[in-house]
């Protein structure tokens, strides 16, 4: 097969277009700068969208806003795994509070929704005919989010994610006016985050990071984020296992979010993806879960013609030997990613997750039309491709 990453060196700085929020704030406390935010721009109400798990969680931000009087209109729970339906549902709770701004709070199932109901307020086309690239409108209110997790990157990303229940699959709607006008990414409010989820977060922000290092559009100036957040994740992941309160852990895992999601617009994530998301709609399997277990059988699947940028990620992480190939360097970072997983204590196989036998094909013909992704992917997939890593996932 042709040397993609050769070629992809030999174009250079092709043209690439970031697209981030105006403002990025990041570190502890930085949540409440939401206030002084919509001060500035003398915004009177807010339409606060939360989880079930978060709308507690929000109360020292609500509390401020109040004090600022400015009004605060709470959703009620979003749901973990929003549809579309969900979706014009919030959009319709949007108008009726006739809020000037709106705010994600929470996971990034939560900002997607207050993405896709800000940019969508005053538009009366179904939210599914949006599906696909560069379909919406410009946004008409201001949009802030705040990440409660440390995995999805939804904060600074293009990108909202919904599912189709009718097709069975996850669909996105891609757009600059999804991107937020600001982003406060505080790590305290990660802290109180389960291990099972602080795990399948960050280890969905790590497959964000990977995806778009050994990518076919991979290019320097996302390289740089890619391979800072997989040293951070890296690093810190079981320290913030051990201690859900250690400060140092739970920066690096939100900075590594962070930078998995400045990843997602202008080079994306690839085959991991597509065919995570058929566990994901069928089978309720949490995103970052799916994400876990797919992964070292993909990046084996990838790193089996096309080792080179593997063992460049194995060398930034100091597991590389000088004298291996590339091939050899390879299997040494996705050994690692695999002990990484299994050190998290998370299911580690489909069977684990309610999949049976049977249902591989059925998924591998899901996960084959999520195009958009898999032209990301370093080698392509067939039919027996997929259903072969679902098969060694089992």
């Amino acid at each position: 097969m042709p040397d993609i990453l050769e070629t992809n060196r030999t174009q250079g700085l092709r043209p690439l277009t970031l697209l981030q929020p105006a403002k990025i704030a990041f570190g502890a406390g930085s949540c409440l700068q939401a206030v002084e935010f919509l001060e500035q721009r003398s915004i009177p109400s807010v339409a606060l969208f939360v989880s079930r798990s978060t709308r507690e969680l929000s109360k020292a931000l609500v509390d401020r806003l109040e004090a600022a009087q400015i009004a605060v209109h709470l959703s009620e729970p979003l749901p973990a795994e929003p549809t579309f339906a969900d979706a014009e549902n919030a959009r319709k709770w949007l108008r009726d509070t006739a809020a000037q701004a709106a705010i994600g709070f929470g996971g990034g199932s939560v900002i997607d929704i207050a993405k896709i109901a800000a940019a969508t307020l005053d538009e009366s086309a179904e939210i599914l005919s949006f599906v696909g690239n560069g379909l919406l409108p410009p946004r008409n209110i201001p949009l802030l989010a705040i990440p409660t997790t440390a995995g999805a990157g939804s904060e600074v990303s293009p990108n909202a994610i919904f599912l189709d229940p009718e097709a069975q699959l996850k669909k996105g709607v891609i757009s600059p006016w999804l991107v937020p006008d600001a982003a406060f990414v505080d790590p305290e409010l990660t802290y109180s985050l389960p291990s099972g989820t602080t795990a399948s977060t960050a280890l969905d922000a790590l497959s964000h990071c990977i995806e778009a290092y050994a990518n076919r559009n991979a290019h320097p100036l996302v390289d740089v984020y890619a391979l800072k957040g997989i040293q951070l994740i890296f690093a810190q992941l079981q320290n913030a296992l051990e201690d859900g309160r250690d400060t140092e852990a739970r920066s690096a895992l939100a900075l590594g979010s962070l930078y998995g999601g400045l990843c997602l617009g202008p080079v994306n994530t690839a085959a991991i993806h597509a065919l995570s998301y058929p566990l994901g709609s069928e089978f309720k399997v949490p995103h970052g879960l799916a994400n876990a277990i797919l992964m070292p059988h993909l990046l084996r699947f990838n790193a089996s013609a096309v080792p080179e940028r593997y063992a460049e990620i194995a060398a930034h992480l100091g597991l590389a030997d000088t004298s291996a190939t590339a091939a050899e360097n390879a299997d040494r970072f996705i050994a690692a990613l695999e002990q990484l997983c299994s050190d998290c204590s998370l299911p580690s196989s489909l069977a684990a997750c309610g999949v049976t036998a049977g249902d591989i094909p059925r998924m591998a013909t899901a996960a084959l039309g999520i195009k958009r992704l898999l032209v990301n992917n370093l080698r392509d997939l067939s039919q027996s491709d997929a259903e072969g890593i679902y098969q060694n996932a089992f």
